[in-house]
């Protein structure tokens, strides 16, 4: 080989072994939200999509205006920050997103049944959980 292409393989090799990019740090969208249990898996109410919306990043899910959504979190709203729910799109139309859990602007959508109240304040963060 020339000098040339040991050259590039050296850069090839040194670049696979330390990257640059280590990952994207996003804002955090709050410290608290509102759920119907501890772990925030039980839903909270359906709600209806008044309007379209196009998810800007992965933490975000896309809903279409008429599109049925389980609302499984509601993120509780902080200085200068907009006030978002989480939750995923319901019905057969929908199948290839059924499943997907993320934000959306609760600004959009209207609550169509409330099955049971979110009175439980969780922080947001990760917490370690121990075992007794």
């Amino acid at each position: 080989m020339t000098q040339r292409a040991y050259l590039v393989v050296l850069l090839l090799c040194l670049g696979l072994m330390c990257p640059l990019v280590t990952g994207i740090f996003m804002d955090k969208l709050a410290s608290k939200k509102l759920c119907a249990d501890d772990n925030c898996v039980y839903t909270i109410s359906l709600a209806r999509a008044e309007e379209d919306y196009n998810a800007p990043d992965c933490r975000f899910i896309n809903i279409k205006k008429g599109q049925l959504i389980y609302v499984y979190s509601k993120l509780v709203k902080e200085k200068d920050s907009g006030e978002f729910w989480a939750g995923s799109v319901y019905g057969e139309q929908y199948e290839d997103h059924m499943g997907t859990v993320g934000y959306f602007p609760s600004s959009l959508v209207s609550e169509q049944h409330v099955y049971q109240e979110a009175n439980k304040t969780v922080p947001t963060t990760v917490r370690n959980l121990q075992k007794p």
